[in-house]
């Protein structure tokens, strides 16, 4: 093992409307607030965010044209050991980090995120 699932992140052109019809749907909690660019959901062990895209182009599943759109936060406790490890796993850097993430795209380009606690 890598890492361990740390968030599942959703892109919406309102993520706190979102998140609330998330919330109410599961029985779990928002934390973040209207306008906020970054809202979770927490509840029974789980976690999911949300991220304000407000030139969101939504999937029409099952559209080839406008497929199902998500992106995977990946817990790790050393970020420069798993990084070769995910590399040699087909994963390749694309640009984007921060203070606790940097970013990476699956084998077929479904954008993933290791974070780890700054």
């Amino acid at each position: 093992m890598i890492g361990q699932l740390h968030s599942l992140v959703i892109d919406a052109p309102d993520a706190h409307a979102l998140a609330g019809f998330y919330a109410e749907l599961l029985g779990m909690e928002v934390k973040g607030s209207p306008g906020d660019d970054w809202v979770v959901v927490t509840g029974a062990g789980y976690r999911i965010a949300f991220q304000q895209a407000p030139d969101l182009q939504p999937p029409d599943w099952p559209d080839p044209e406008r497929p199902q759109q998500f992106h995977l936060d990946v817990r790790v406790a050393d970020v420069d050991e798993a990084e070769p490890k995910v590399l040699a796993l087909g994963a390749r850097r694309l640009p984007g980090s921060g203070g606790d993430f940097r970013v990476y795209a699956d084998p077929i380009g479904h954008p993933f995120c290791l974070v780890w606690d700054a």
